[in-house]
């Protein structure tokens, strides 16, 4: 059991308390509140008045399948010898003992979405986790939370230019995005076909990519797809709307140059990763205005860094850098915390601190969204301290 006294709350569900205390038993958090009594035998920790927020949550990264390496041995997030690898899972090539991990915790990231890269046009499930942990197993908050798919640029570049082979062009990514969909939809209808009627329906052969597709053609997890251009992002739409699939939209890149049209689709947007150079021809609008203009548009906007492109622990700079590019404060918060997990269909667990949701916190050394250097004086997962400054 853990009371933490004396901290600047922000809980992200309502109001701040700006001298509350927040109450952990069991992994879970039991009240947060401007005053709680400690129970007998309950640690008792004394915030100082440091700023306490729920742990950051990343909606798209690569952390524990890149290794923070960019040599071959460190690349297990693209198998490229094929564009169409549906039925790969994270799962299997997440490293915990990666030094991204310990840090990212110290960082305030506690919980990632974490999954296969953007070279295939259909890449593989992401796995939502926890960065705590041995045994990724253990970890697991969400699995799957979505299957991978990529439009523009890099299926392009790391298939039809480097290899010769399809897909060359914009068309061909979205013709072969389309095939394997309309496949799974068949595949299927025949499976339930013969599970209706054995005797008449013959069932057909067992296809691991498709079956790892029937989740998407239920509609029980989205296409995460991978979107920079405007024309990128109409034609994610389109395809999603053809096959009555949930998507979300990753990096979006040109969504404030679109964001009346976005509107009035509604959808989940991940921005980012925005930190850097435009380090290819679809990242030619990218800007830090974006989320903000975004939100403003109505759309529920959270903050990415594509980890390692940034590292996972600059999550909270980047939310930083989008509130002075004009992003709210509050929001920048949400884009972070509440927003991604929401979108991943896991805020029943973390992304704001409530009763009964797990007990994952950051006590803070300084505002990170505000202040150069800021990072985790004390990161909590699952109620334990997972990392204290000396």
């Amino acid at each position: 059991m853990l009371l933490i006294r004396n901290a600047y709350i922000k809980p992200i569900a309502g109001p701040d308390i700006p001298n509350g205390c927040l109450l952990a038993e069991d992994g879970r958090i039991t009240a947060v509140a401007a005053h709680i009594d400690a129970p007998e035998g309950c640690t008792v920790i004394d915030a100082g008045g440091r700023l306490l927020t729920p742990g950051c949550v990343e909606a798209h990264c690569h952390i524990g399948l890149d290794n923070q390496c960019m040599r071959w041995e460190g690349m297990d997030y693209n198998e490229i010898v094929d564009p169409l690898t549906p039925q790969l899972r994270a799962i299997d090539s997440i490293n915990p003992q990666d030094e991204a991990f310990p840090n990212a915790i110290r960082g305030g990231v506690t919980t990632a979405c974490t999954g296969p890269g953007s070279a295939n046009v259909v890449g593989g499930t992401f796995a939502a986790i926890k960065l705590y942990g041995k045994r990724i197993d253990e970890m697991i908050v969400k699995n799957p939370v979505a299957m991978k798919c990529a439009l523009g640029e890099n299926p392009k570049v790391f298939h039809g230019q480097n290899r010769r082979e399809p897909p060359l062009t914009r068309m061909g990514t979205a013709a072969m995005l389309r095939e394997m969909l309309a496949k799974a939809v068949e595949y299927g209808e025949r499976l339930e076909a013969h599970g209706a009627d054995p005797a008449h329906n013959k069932k057909p052969p067992f296809d691991p990519k498709l079956e790892a597709l029937l989740p998407v053609v239920r509609r029980e997890i989205p296409l995460k797809a991978h979107v920079h251009r405007a024309d990128d992002i109409f034609t994610a739409l389109r395809i999603a709307r053809e096959f009555g699939v949930a998507i979300t939209l990753d990096h979006c890149t040109d969504g404030h140059l679109i964001a009346d049209e976005l509107a009035k689709e509604g959808l989940p947007v991940f921005v980012g990763p925005t930190l850097g150079s435009k380090s290819k021809a679809e990242l030619r609008h990218k800007s830090f205005t974006t989320p903000g203009t975004l939100y403003k548009a109505g759309l529920t906007v959270s903050i990415i860094t594509d980890a390692p492109v940034i590292p996972l622990e600059k999550l909270p700079m980047c939310a930083g850098l989008a509130a002075d590019a004009g992003l709210p404060m509050d929001e920048a918060w949400r884009a972070i915390t509440i927003n991604p997990a929401r979108s991943l269909g896991i805020d029943s667990r973390v992304g704001s601190l409530e009763p009964g949701k797990d007990a994952d916190f950051v006590l803070w050394t300084a505002d990170p969204l505000t202040t150069i250097g800021g990072q985790a004086y004390m990161t909590v997962i699952d109620g334990r301290i997972v990392y204290q400054a000396e």
